[in-house]
């Protein structure tokens, strides 16, 4: 799929809350309002990266989840703020820092470097057990910078999802309303339909 065939990020949210609004009302709820440009610049400082301006344009459209009630979005995982991302990201940075990683490599499929993990790797999904979705700031070689990766806390695998948010966001939404993805009571969340 090119860029030029993938809805823009504002017509992928538009096309998400309106199908929040008639099937998942009380995760609606649970999204906060677009983040302040002040916001956004000072977590990229602390993260020490500029996100990528699909990824900036969603968050000054929806900071992530903002309330503690605990409803799933996509894979019944958290859609991190702003500042739920630098909470995960420093989790994962002060186990980095402290040489945690120094002997493992991961098993990447596509153009991910075989880190464990990589401070330019964003968390912006959790699924409360360590696991995330992110931006992957520095692909391998052949990789798009901005690229979505899985990125798992006890298990090898990292496989590029999407060749960035828009795409990503693009691929929720359809999904949302062609029925591949439905509200789960089970999962207290979004799932695939065949969970």
């Amino acid at each position: 799929m090119t860029s030029s065939t993938v809805g823009s990020v504002s017509d992928s949210w538009a096309s998400i809350d309106l199908w929040l609004t008639e099937n998942a009302p009380d995760l609606l709820e649970t999204f906060g309002k677009g983040a302040e440009a002040e916001a956004i610049r000072a977590t990229e400082k602390a993260l020490g990266i500029q996100f990528p301006a699909d990824f900036k344009k969603s968050v000054e459209i929806r900071d992530g989840q903002q309330s503690d009630i605990a409803i799933g979005f996509v894979e019944a995982s958290e859609f991190l703020s702003l500042e739920r991302i630098l909470d995960e990201w420093n989790v994962w940075k002060d186990l980095y820092d402290s040489g945690e990683f120094k002997d493992y490599a991961s098993e990447p499929t596509g153009p991910i470097k075989a880190d464990w993990w990589n401070p330019k790797w964003i968390p912006f999904t959790y699924d409360g057990s360590g696991n995330h979705l992110c931006l992957d700031l520095d692909p391998a070689s052949g990789g798009a910078v901005g690229q979505i990766i899985t990125m798992w806390h006890d298990d090898a695998e990292r496989k590029v999802l999407a060749p960035n948010f828009q795409t990503w966001l693009h691929q929720v939404a359809n999904s949302l309303r062609s029925g591949d993805l439905v509200f789960s009571d089970e999962y207290n969340g979004i799932v695939s339909k065949d969970d």
